[in-house]
């Protein structure tokens, strides 16, 4: 077996000559192996137990009302402060990202989201209770976009699409066994126990530092050409080593390599991008402006109907506590099932298509939903569940596709701000859904709201969204 990699390395791949581009050509290269799985698996647990904090604010939510007399304004606090905090965290994480690193915010924030959660246990009123998630908003917020930036990174063109998803599949599974767990704990044992077990997952801030290495794009973008150097030898020495081959050639040699076709035709300005300027020059700014719609619609229509489903059965429909949060479960259960037929399929069908049936899909059947009139909860679960299947899996594509459309100096912030904006239909999904059922006479108005915003991000996706399948980084973002 193996392992040499210098022979078989492209001319330019030494030290003296290592660049930017010869480090994409690398990876470019790298077979699909072990080491990508391994640190898939690390960053993706850390993904999942961020997703599992996140959706437990909804399953506790009945309790606390009870426990603490919460007017409905204060339920609405408490379901939207986090998001608050996950905006700020995330704007926040993208710059400290594409100036410190990658692994290090990831890691950071992890203990930091950690912390506030043993510290959520020790509540016994609502405006500590209020601060905490916050500050542990700002650390999921800040998280989760920069994993998906790394991600992107330290993957080829070739089926990234499968690849990434499968990955950001441990979130929508976060968020699921988040509800399954919850549903069966918080009635038994309390909301301050499902705090605890969240917060146990913070040590693993210390796996990462130790276990993953910081991208070497992003080190060749910030100068650092010896470290770039060493971190991709010994990523390439490990692909060796666990597929047992030796590794091929690049397509074409990095220091012959012609300017890929969207380089060649960037403007200077669009070369020079960077910073929140950047993410509005040139071409960026055509697809800033796109994927925020599709990132705040997808995310009001999830957290519109994830977040206040619970109460919605228990005080619309009479259901219990325990029924209430069982049948809550099973639309993010259906959530998860339309989040692994988008990862299986996106790269065949590409990402404009995907967005634009999902949410045409989840319009079509929440609209449907408010036309029979939500009589039962019966029919409000087959519904939502149905619906669930599409913005599920419109949402997690957008993890794969932001970090396509910026280049690696600002891919983090690109992320971030995709982030934040989805922060803000998170923040306003339950606030206005909270509006509007507290101000009719059935919820069948929510429903129509609802699937009206799914219908905006639809259209948007499918007319305006650039397609970006199976095209290189630095082909798609010069």
């Amino acid at each position: 077996m193996s392992t040499d990699i210098s022979k078989d390395a492209a001319p330019g791949s030494s030290p003296a000559g290592t660049t930017r581009a010869t480090i994409a050509a690398r990876f470019e290269r790298l077979p699909l192996s072990r080491w990508h799985v391994t640190v898939r698996l690390i960053v993706g647990v850390v993904t999942f137990f961020e997703a599992f904090d996140q959706l437990l604010i909804a399953y506790a939510l009945p309790e606390l009302r009870d426990e603490w007399q919460l007017s409905t304004g204060d339920a609405t606090a408490v379901l939207t402060v986090g998001s608050a905090g996950m905006l700020i965290g995330a704007l926040l994480s993208g710059r400290l990202a594409d100036r410190y690193g990658r692994v290090k915010v990831i890691a950071y924030c992890v203990a930091a989201s950690g912390v506030a959660s043993l510290a959520l246990t020790a509540c016994t009123s609502l405006t500590p209770f209020l601060a905490l998630r916050f500050l542990q908003g700002l650390a999921i917020g800040g998280e989760v976009p920069v994993a998906a930036a790394f991600i992107s990174e330290i993957t080829r063109s070739f089926k990234r699409g499968r690849f990434v998803l499968l990955y950001e599949l441990v979130f929508p599974a976060g968020l699921t066994i988040g509800a399954l767990v919850a549903a069966w704990v918080v009635p038994a044992a309390g909301w301050r126990v499902m705090f605890a077990v969240a917060a146990v997952p913070g040590l693993l801030a210390f796996l990462v530092q130790r276990k993953v290495p910081e991208s070497p794009r992003w080190l060749a973008e910030r100068g650092r050409l010896e470290e770039a150097e060493a971190v991709m030898t010994e990523i390439e020495a490990k692909v060796s080593a666990a597929t047992g081959e030796p590794l091929p050639r690049p397509a074409v040699p990095a220091s012959t390599a012609p300017e890929p076709t969207a380089a060649a035709a960037a403007t200077p300005a669009e070369r020079a991008a960077t910073g929140v300027r950047g993410l509005f020059t040139g071409r960026y700014r055509r697809r800033t402006l796109v994927v925020g719609v599709i990132w705040f619609t997808g995310y009001f229509v999830n957290y519109g109907v994830t977040s206040w489903l619970p109460s919605i059965y228990k005080d619309e429909y009479g259901l219990t506590l325990s029924d209430a949060l069982l049948y809550s479960t099973v639309t993010s259960v259906a959530g998860l099932l339309g989040c692994l037929i988008v990862a299986l399929t996106v790269d065949v069908l590409g990402r404009r298509r995907i967005f634009a049936l999902c949410l045409g899909a989840s319009a079509a059947l929440l609209l449907t939903l408010a036309a029979l009139g939500a009589g039962t909860p019966a029919q409000v679960l087959i519904w939502t569940s149905l619906s669930a299947v599409g913005f599920f899996g419109s949402n997690i594509c957008l993890y794969l596709y932001t970090p396509e459309l910026y280049p690696t100096r600002m891919r983090a912030l690109g992320c971030s701000v995709g982030g934040a904006v989805n922060r803000l239909g998170v923040i306003l999904g339950p606030i206005l859904v909270g509006v509007v059922y507290a101000a009719g006479d059935s919820v069948t108005a929510v429903f129509v709201m609802l699937g009206a915003v799914a219908v905006v991000g639809a259209v948007v996706a499918g007319t305006l969204a650039e397609e970006t399948a199976n095209r290189s980084l630095e082909e798609i973002s010069p």
